[in-house]
């Protein structure tokens, strides 16, 4: 019996896993809440074998609480499931520490599946269409060829930093900073800072997280 726990803030997403867990013998869902702040309790009370959560809760980054979980429970699977159907979003969820990423649209067998794997294989990853994520990552990587430094400044970018603080962080002159910048827009095809991190965040050049845990 794999013991379980769904943290999801839509009601109906928590009632039909549930019903769906009824339906199979080897699933037992054994709590559940909408609420960030309210599964921390709930996984050390009921002491599931798997949690499913949501990226978007009403009360907080799912992602952030994939993250406090795998920190506090080397062995808990954890299954993101989502409505965000994103390469950017998958590759987060791997970052974060998840087993399994399955979106809410995929078929019953499907969501089993991530269940089942996260139970016997909390450590390891998957999620349907991997393979084809990971391709166009490396396409994408291929099509920018960005250099080790020009990734530097580009999260630096997006963690709000100007160009004189850019130049501070990473110790080169204001100059090098900025020609460094004009090549990333040149090469995103960007004509400022928002246009640029939207073409790196879209093609998960970067992610969302401006700091670890933030």
């Amino acid at each position: 019996m794999i013991r379980t726990v769904v943290i999801d803030s839509d009601t109906l997403t928590r009632y039909g896993l549930s019903m769906l867990a009824g339906a199979h013998p080897d699933v037992e869902v054994v709590g559940e809440t909408g609420s960030a702040a309210e599964a921390g309790e709930l996984v050390a009370r009921r002491q599931p074998d798997v949690v499913v959560i949501d990226v978007e809760l009403a009360d907080g980054n799912g992602l952030h609480l994939v993250r406090t979980l795998r920190d506090r429970y080397a062995q808990l699977g954890i299954v993101v499931m989502t409505s965000l159907d994103t390469d950017d979003v998958l590759f987060r969820a791997l970052d974060h520490g998840a087993s399994a990423f399955v979106v809410k649209t995929a078929p019953v067998i499907e969501v089993l599946g991530a269940i089942r794997h996260a139970a016997v294989a909390a450590t390891s990853f998957t999620a349907t269409g991997l393979l084809d994520a990971l391709t166009r990552r490396r396409e994408q990587e291929t099509r920018f060829a960005l250099s080790p430094r020009e990734r530097q400044v580009l999260t630096l970018l997006r963690d709000g930093l100007s160009i004189p603080e850019i130049a501070g962080t990473i110790h080169i002159s204001k100059s090098t900073a900025k020609t460094y910048v004009s090549r990333l827009y040149d090469k995103l095809g960007a004509s400022s800072r928002a246009q640029a991190l939207v073409t790196a965040l879209r093609t998960g050049l970067i992610d969302y997280e401006a700091t670890p845990g933030a």
